[in-house]
């Protein structure tokens, strides 16, 4: 029987906008930078500035379509280890996440715990989410965070800066070509 939450129902989204926003952020943070470039937040600024209604879903469900595709990644990765995604991936991430109060407040981690384990069972985050009502704005930093953290942890994993945005572009890349 066929989910509600099933992926292939799921709009994908602006994943290439979304991309951008995680990779700048993850520049910031390899840069060792406390505060985001000036410059770099501008221009993001600028660009959510001219997004709309719609641009912001799209965004939204890129910014889902990411987590899902992170997740995927790191159910293989763990499947090849004889090891849960879920109970590889959500400690920490909810340990990490409560360590920054300012970005995640206390009632938005269930949610975004609640979207890395949609997507870590194979359901689509955006989907799953949807079942409660429209997004709130107190979810926005924390949903662009949690696509960063999930993109840390691969490249930790990796060990390459550069790998979760790569492993993205090249599958933007191959469905392109197709």
């Amino acid at each position: 029987m066929s989910s509600p939450c099933d992926p292939a129902n799921a709009p994908v989204g602006d994943v290439g906008a979304a991309l951008m926003m995680v990779d700048s952020r993850l520049h910031a943070i390899y840069d060792d930078k406390t505060d985001a470039d000036p410059e770099q937040q501008e221009l993001l600024d600028q660009f959510a500035a001219t997004l709309g209604p719609l641009g912001v879903d799209a965004l939204l469900n890129g910014t889902c379509t990411l987590i899902y595709m992170y997740m995927k990644w790191l159910r293989m990765a763990c499947q090849e280890h004889d090891k849960d995604v879920i109970e590889y991936v959500v400690p920490t991430l909810v340990a990490t996440m409560r360590m920054m109060p300012r970005t995640f407040r206390p009632e938005v981690i269930p949610t975004m715990a609640g979207l890395v384990v949609a997507a870590g069972t194979g359901l689509s985050p955006n989907l799953w989410r949807g079942q409660y009502g429209r997004w709130t704005d107190a979810e926005m930093n924390p949903l662009e965070a949690t696509a960063v953290l999930l993109a840390e942890q691969i490249n930790r994993i990796s060990d390459d800066r550069e790998f979760a945005t790569r492993l993205i572009a090249e599958a933007l890349t191959a469905t392109d070509k197709s």
